[in-house]
């Protein structure tokens, strides 16, 4: 009988997709169902980017690139990094990779073994936790609190620091709740840091460009005391509406980029080629069609916060960044995953119970507000309608 290594047994995944594949059979079985769980954009890739990835089949861009992305594309991510946030990169600490998770894989596996720890944020993005886990090491928790609005707490997190600790994941603007964590608290959690220098830091800047009212997005590559460990991970999935594109971007300190390399070539090779072409008119051309979806989304945004505070005990604080609500379900006496599959089941309404981001998740569920107008105040009138009518149990 074939045995796999116990390590696969400690794996976990993204329930967002087991709920997409569920909806999606519901739906092919003659169901009206809206579906609010995925975090995916509802707008198509714009146009130009579309046109860049053509001419670049048609001029011929079918082979190998280097593991480590083109060079066109690394100075484009370089000079993107310097327009948004006024840092200066060199493309050679740049890669271009596969999709934001092959960053948080390559930087897990780097510090990740038996008796090492690994700090996360929770609720946060289930990968963390799941390749923490993968690697034998130990996942430790950063309660992300919803009366701090959802962004970490500095001293929180500099606690729960100790000597077996490797690697800090930070995201900011927020997977699942949306929170974006104060200039203030970023101060002094990197000042913190200086008592800590063999801590490395990822961090997840994937949903950077969406911030609301005001709300400035601090990276935390402006903090040259702590460029020397840090890893930033970026890309285009979210910005541009490229999920399927597979094209994400990350930035190393010189003594693990070559590690990065060599765990490029060991498990893609590289992006393909006519992607890493699009993502540089991504990139270099008019940032218009950003800003106009973040519009959308923030039109959303206030939509779903005034419905899902309409709803029967339901409260939700206003999410300051990305494109999902987490609104606290906990008076409506259900199980947080329990309601989640009901809605789904009963009501055609799909949304991710907040256990799935992890323990302190419970109590949650989210929405993403990446669909139409439209549909979420269909769905919002349909969970109201089930909240009143159907209790738990």
């Amino acid at each position: 009988m074939m045995q796999v290594v116990p390590a696969f047994g400690r794996i976990g995944e993204e329930n967002a997709f087991a709920v997409l594949a569920r909806a999606d059979a519901l739906s092919a079985a003659g169901r009206d169902v809206i579906n609010l769980g995925i975090g995916q954009p509802d707008m198509p890739t714009p146009a130009h980017i579309v046109e860049a990835g053509i001419k670049a089949l048609r001029d011929g861009h079918h082979g190998y690139t280097p593991a480590t992305g083109i060079l066109p594309l690394r100075e484009a991510v370089s000079r993107d990094i310097h327009r948004r946030h006024g840092v200066a990169v060199s493309p050679e600490s740049v890669m271009i990779v596969p999709g934001g998770k092959v960053t948080m894989f390559m930087a897990i596996l780097m510090f990740g073994e038996p008796g090492a720890e690994i700090l996360y944020p929770d609720p946060g993005f289930p990968i963390y936790r799941s390749m923490i886990a993968f690697t034998g090491a130990r996942p430790v928790p950063v309660p992300i609190r919803e009366e701090n609005g959802f962004a970490f707490s500095a001293d929180e997190t500099l606690a729960l620091i100790t000597p077996k600790t490797r690697l800090l994941i930070v995201n900011a603007p927020a997977n699942p709740t949306g929170g974006v964590t104060p200039k203030a608290e970023i101060d002094t959690l990197v000042k913190g840091l200086a008592a800590h220098p063999d801590v490395a830091i990822l961090s997840d800047e994937i949903y950077g460009t969406m911030t609301y009212d005001g709300e400035a997005h601090h990276s935390l590559l402006t903090y040259e005391e702590i460029r020397d460990r840090l890893i930033y991970l970026d890309g285009a999935s979210k910005t541009y509406a490229m999920t399927g594109w597979r094209l994400g971007w990350s930035v190393w300190p010189t003594p693990l980029y070559e590690a990065a390399r060599k765990l490029a070539v060991n498990a893609h090779s590289c992006v393909n080629a006519a992607t890493q072409w699009a993502g540089i008119a991504a990139l270099d051309e008019s940032q218009d069609c950003v800003a106009e979806m973040v519009a959308a989304f923030d039109r959303r945004r206030r939509i779903v916060v005034a419905g899902l505070n309409d709803l029967p005990d339901i409260s939700c604080i206003m999410p300051k960044g990305a494109f999902y609500a987490f609104p606290n379900v906990g008076g409506t006496g259900w199980r947080a995953k329990a309601l989640a599959s009901a809605l789904l089941e009963e009501a055609g309404v799909a949304v991710i119970g907040g256990p799935d981001f992890g323990v302190h998740g419970e109590g949650y569920i989210r929405l993403s507000y990446a669909n139409s107008a439209e549909n979420i105040l269909r769905a919002l009138e349909r969970m109201k309608a089930f909240l009143s009518e159907r209790k738990p149990g």
